[in-house]
């Protein structure tokens, strides 16, 4: 199936896809337009109607200058079975205590590997949501992109969706 003019038709198997793999290359540019990656870890959000990705990370130096010179990122999930899909999405931090704590629980108590205790992954100063230390990125897609490994092997196009 290609070009997936519908999110609904494309974003469940996204989903599966992108947390069969669990980590992913996000890529953003610099001030100067050079591109710069770092490996994440998102989980996905699917309600039917919009999808949402939520990562934890550091508030570091380097993303809040890319982010605020340009708000879009590109996760790209790439797997040993040649299993790819692609999320490029604006990219916002998310400051509130209650939905940092939102997420915070659901990457808690998500079943490994795809969620993880945050306060036990060996940063000293993450000792919960409200945390100075803890951010929050919201991604949200405006084009999508899946592959199975199978269907490349085979020739088969990507499925895919752009938000018009």
């Amino acid at each position: 199936m290609t070009g997936v003019t519908e999110l609904g038709d494309i974003a469940p198997s996204f989903v599966d896809l992108a947390h069969s793999i669990v980590w992913c290359t996000v890529s953003t540019t610099d001030a100067a337009g050079r591109p710069r990656s770092r490996i994440l870890h998102p989980i996905w959000q699917w309600d039917g109607q919009e999808l949402t990705g939520w990562i934890l990370t550091g508030k570091t130096p380097p993303k809040v200058a890319q982010l605020a010179h340009s708000p879009y990122v590109a996760a790209n999930y790439w797997a040993p079975t040649h299993d790819t899909c692609l999320a490029e999405c604006t990219a916002e931090w998310v400051d509130d205590l209650a939905t940092k704590t939102e997420q915070w629980e659901r990457f808690r108590d998500t079943p490994p590997p795809l969620g993880y205790d945050p306060g036990g992954i060996g940063i000293p100063e993450w000792t919960g949501p409200e945390s100075p230390s803890v951010s929050l990125l919201r991604l949200r897609p405006w084009r999508l992109r899946v592959l199975p490994g199978k269907d490349f092997l085979e020739g088969r196009p990507a499925t895919s969706w752009r938000a018009t």
